[in-house]
Protein backbone atom coordinates (compact mmCIF):
# COMPACT_ATOMS: atom_id res chain seq x y z
CA UNK A 1 0.00 0.00 0.00
CA UNK A 2 1.29 3.64 -0.99
CA UNK A 3 1.80 6.02 1.72
CA UNK A 4 -0.76 8.06 0.20
CA UNK A 5 -3.55 5.33 0.51
CA UNK A 6 -2.34 4.72 3.80
CA UNK A 7 -3.64 8.44 5.02
CA UNK A 8 -6.42 8.41 2.37
CA UNK A 9 -7.21 5.45 4.07
CA UNK A 10 -7.03 7.13 7.65
CA UNK A 11 -8.56 10.07 6.34
CA UNK A 12 -11.81 8.21 5.90
CA UNK A 13 -11.42 5.40 8.91
CA UNK A 14 -13.57 7.91 11.51
CA UNK A 15 -16.17 9.37 9.18
CA UNK A 16 -17.08 10.07 5.14
CA UNK A 17 -15.58 13.06 3.09
CA UNK A 18 -15.35 14.86 0.49
CA UNK A 19 -12.38 15.30 -1.58
CA UNK A 20 -10.91 18.75 -0.56
CA UNK A 21 -11.58 17.10 3.34
CA UNK A 22 -9.97 14.29 2.74
CA UNK A 23 -6.63 16.23 1.06
CA UNK A 24 -6.75 18.83 4.17
CA UNK A 25 -7.21 15.21 6.61
CA UNK A 26 -3.73 13.84 4.79
CA UNK A 27 -1.98 16.74 5.10
CA UNK A 28 -2.75 17.16 8.79
CA UNK A 29 -2.05 13.51 9.80
CA UNK A 30 0.80 13.20 7.91
CA UNK A 31 2.06 16.65 9.60
CA UNK A 32 2.51 18.25 6.70
CA UNK A 33 4.70 15.05 4.79
CA UNK A 34 2.23 13.83 2.35
CA UNK A 35 0.78 16.93 0.23
CA UNK A 36 -1.26 15.87 -2.53
CA UNK A 37 -2.79 17.50 -5.25
CA UNK A 38 -6.16 17.10 -6.64
CA UNK A 39 -5.18 14.91 -9.71
CA UNK A 40 -2.99 12.13 -7.13
CA UNK A 41 -6.08 12.28 -4.91
CA UNK A 42 -8.14 11.39 -7.31
CA UNK A 43 -6.13 8.95 -8.60
CA UNK A 44 -5.61 7.14 -5.26
CA UNK A 45 -9.81 7.50 -4.78
CA UNK A 46 -10.05 5.62 -8.06
CA UNK A 47 -7.47 2.80 -7.31
CA UNK A 48 -9.34 2.37 -3.73
CA UNK A 49 -12.59 2.56 -5.21
CA UNK A 50 -11.57 -0.16 -8.04
CA UNK A 51 -9.92 -2.39 -5.11
CA UNK A 52 -13.50 -2.25 -2.93
CA UNK A 53 -11.67 -0.26 -0.20
CA UNK A 54 -13.41 2.81 -0.45
CA UNK A 55 -17.39 3.42 -1.76
CA UNK A 56 -18.86 6.45 -2.82
CA UNK A 57 -21.09 7.51 0.27
CA UNK A 58 -23.45 10.13 -1.36
CA UNK A 59 -23.14 13.40 -3.58
CA UNK A 60 -24.19 16.68 -2.41
CA UNK A 61 -24.33 20.12 -4.08
CA UNK A 62 -22.76 23.29 -2.22
CA UNK A 63 -22.32 26.23 -3.69
CA UNK A 64 -23.46 24.99 -6.94
CA UNK A 65 -20.61 22.69 -6.97
CA UNK A 66 -21.25 18.78 -6.69
CA UNK A 67 -19.07 16.79 -3.55
CA UNK A 68 -18.86 13.41 -3.39
CA UNK A 69 -17.99 12.03 -0.43
CA UNK A 70 -16.36 8.45 0.65
CA UNK A 71 -16.49 6.16 2.93
CA UNK A 72 -14.38 2.95 4.22
CA UNK A 73 -15.87 -0.39 3.26
CA UNK A 74 -15.31 -3.53 5.79
CA UNK A 75 -12.44 -4.24 3.43
CA UNK A 76 -11.10 -0.93 3.42
CA UNK A 77 -11.14 -1.01 7.21
CA UNK A 78 -9.36 -4.52 7.75
CA UNK A 79 -6.51 -3.12 5.03
CA UNK A 80 -6.12 -0.67 6.93
CA UNK A 81 -5.88 -2.51 10.22
CA UNK A 82 -3.41 -4.95 8.54
CA UNK A 83 -1.06 -2.23 7.09
CA UNK A 84 -1.08 -0.22 10.31
CA UNK A 85 -0.21 -3.15 12.08
CA UNK A 86 2.46 -3.85 9.54
CA UNK A 87 3.86 -0.44 9.94
CA UNK A 88 3.73 -0.54 14.03
CA UNK A 89 5.73 -3.94 13.73
CA UNK A 90 8.57 -2.47 11.11
CA UNK A 91 8.80 0.20 13.50
CA UNK A 92 9.02 -1.63 16.48
CA UNK A 93 12.08 -3.47 14.67
CA UNK A 94 13.78 -0.56 13.43
CA UNK A 95 14.09 1.09 17.18
CA UNK A 96 14.90 -2.19 18.20
CA UNK A 97 18.06 -2.78 16.43
CA UNK A 98 18.60 0.99 16.85
CA UNK A 99 18.73 0.54 20.78
CA UNK A 100 20.61 -2.72 20.07
CA UNK A 101 23.32 -1.00 18.10
CA UNK A 102 23.61 1.72 20.66
CA UNK A 103 24.72 -0.76 22.77
CA UNK A 104 26.40 -2.59 21.31
CA UNK A 105 30.37 -1.79 20.89
CA UNK A 106 31.79 -1.48 17.05
CA UNK A 107 28.39 -1.44 15.63
CA UNK A 108 29.87 0.34 12.57
CA UNK A 109 30.67 -1.12 9.29
CA UNK A 110 34.02 -3.22 9.44
CA UNK A 111 34.58 -2.27 13.10
CA UNK A 112 34.66 -5.89 13.89
CA UNK A 113 37.79 -6.56 12.31
CA UNK A 114 35.85 -7.50 8.82
CA UNK A 115 36.60 -5.21 6.33
CA UNK A 116 33.55 -3.23 4.87
CA UNK A 117 33.74 -4.38 1.59
CA UNK A 118 30.21 -3.47 0.25
CA UNK A 119 29.17 -6.54 -0.78
CA UNK A 120 26.28 -8.78 0.40
CA UNK A 121 22.66 -8.34 0.47
CA UNK A 122 22.68 -4.41 -0.08
CA UNK A 123 25.99 -4.49 -2.30
CA UNK A 124 25.12 -6.20 -5.18
CA UNK A 125 26.77 -8.94 -5.46
CA UNK A 126 25.54 -11.79 -3.37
Amino acid sequence: MTQAAFFVLTALADQPRHGYGILREVEELSEGAVQMRVGTLYGVLDRLTADALIVLDREEVQQGRLRRYYRLTDEGTAALDAEAERLAAGASAAKKRIAEGRRSPGSAPGATGTPATGHGLAGGLA
